[in-house]
């Protein structure tokens, strides 16, 4: 980082009619420090949540070895350029999504109802839902205050019904992973548009004509505001500049990519219907979503995301990789090869995905550092084996920095018998983000593994 003694406010923004753009950190927006000042100023620290339905093929995730000296099963391998900043944490439960007695079915709703609340799903068909505060929505309740946006919640799935919900559950359980309360689940959005339009979209302008007049010239939001951009680029210097122009580009081509998906809408599209702006392929609408988170980083909008690959029960096939079948099923595989090694192809096609986000992340400058050294990237699921609808031993991964709190490169295997809730290492993250908390849903203490050597 160039520290100068021009001074741009942080949080600046270029405003057009139905169109306002946040800027990224650059130079310019650090004002001059002394050594002492600057060694004490904190990076922004963000909270992503990244989860995969139906549980994991464990036998393809889990490491063989703990410590330092572990090498990635077939599952992880995508991750490889990233394993010096992985913490691979295995033998935690989510023990709140077992059945009570009396119960019986709904595993998968109790899943996500319960991963990040710590708290058992009420089960009811009604709008009597009840879980708890997600761990998310904590945090966002604090780092939220900064920015825009306290929180951003996606999902790569429509927010309706679609396919089967388990018996005796609304679908509001299976399809949300956060809860801004005990009784009010969020709504997840999975149209690029919507959240191009959120992040983007002139929430302070007051004139709706000129956004629907851009929509409908395919214009895109940077020409509202062309003539600020040009006026703050004689402002900047060399490396700003180059900074701006990088992130433009990326603000035109997720935008380009939204309108193309747009223009193809008239197509005939797949059993589970999809609204304009939705892409056509797994990939593209992954990487798009993808795409747009980093924006809402890079642009400080949010520091709080939570994504969900799907919903519980997802039904979504994957042909393009030779799996045809649906998810959900492939993974009561009943110990059929052929049916495991499909699941296996699907795990390893999502973390295929997450490594194109990380590495995004890594790529991109925040301060002196990367935005993936300053962040907490959560990556997991509420179950391990989705063909036992086993809640223990679950798959989970930190990847980042956490702004020097995670110490990464390892797999810490605790012991599965000890059945260690899962929220204890929440605890310990909430806490990394200056989110102190004593307790929460079903914890029972800290693990303090995050920082060890």
């Amino acid at each position: 980082m160039i520290i100068t003694k021009k001074h741009l406010p942080r949080r600046k923004f270029l405003r057009g009619l139905g169109a306002t753009v946040a800027l990224p950190l650059l130079d310019s927006m650090i004002p001059a420090l002394t050594a002492q000042e600057l060694t004490a100023a904190k990076p922004v620290r963000r909270l992503g949540i990244v989860y995969v339905p139906n549980g994991i093929h464990m036998n393809t995730w889990t490491p063989p070895e703990a410590g330092r000296e572990f090498s990635l099963p077939s599952s992880l391998e995508p991750l490889a350029h990233f394993q010096d900043q992985m913490l691979v944490v295995t033998g935690l439960s989510n023990k709140m999504g077992d059945a009570w007695p009396g119960e019986g079915a709904g595993d998968h709703a109790r899943a996500a109802g319960a991963y990040l609340t710590g708290v058992h799903p009420k089960k009811t068909e009604g709008a009597d839902l009840r879980a708890g505060i997600s761990i998310d929505q904590i945090a966002a309740r604090v780092m939220g205050r900064e920015t825009q946006l306290s929180s951003l919640e996606l999902s790569l799935e429509s927010r309706e019904s679609v396919g089967s919900c388990d018996p005796g559950y609304a679908c509001a359980y299976a399809n949300t992973l956060s809860w801004s309360s005990a009784t009010t689940p969020l709504p997840m959005e999975n149209n690029p548009r919507m959240v191009f339009e959120r992040l983007f979209g002139g929430n302070e302008s007051t004139d709706p004509e000129a956004w629907r007049a851009r929509r409908e010239e395919d214009s895109s939001i940077l020409d509202a505001v062309g003539d600020k951009i040009a006026r703050l680029r004689g402002d900047l210097g060399h490396r700003d500049q180059l900074k701006l122009e990088e992130y433009l580009e990326a603000i035109r081509n997720a935008e380009r990519r939204i309108q193309m998906a747009e223009s193809q809408s008239d197509r005939e599209l797949p059993v589970i219907e999809q609204p304009a702006g939705v892409p056509d392929t797994f990939a593209e609408h992954a990487k798009i979503m993808f795409d747009l988170q980093l924006l809402a980083y890079q642009a400080d909008l949010t520091r709080v995301i939570t994504f969900m690959v799907g919903h519980e029960t997802s039904q979504r096939a994957y042909p393009e990789i030779g799996v045809p079948d649906a998810h959900h099923p492939l993974s009561h595989h009943g110990g059929s090869a052929e049916k495991i090694e499909k699941l296996i192809r699907v795990n390893r096609y999502h973390t295929e995905m997450f490594a194109y986000y990380i590495s995004r992340l890594r790529n991109t400058a925040d301060g002196d550092g990367s935005l993936l050294d300053h962040s907490t990237i959560l990556y997991g699921s509420g179950m391990s084996d989705g063909n036992g609808h086993n809640h223990h031993n679950l798959p989970t991964m930190l990847v980042g920095g956490g702004a020097g709190t995670i110490n990464g490169g390892r797999h810490i295997n605790f012991p599965r018998e000890k059945e260690i809730p899962v929220t204890n290492l929440f605890l310990d993250m909430l806490n990394k983000l200056d989110v102190p908390l004593d307790t929460f849903g079903d914890s029972t203490g800290n693990l303090n593994v995050l920082a060890e050597a």
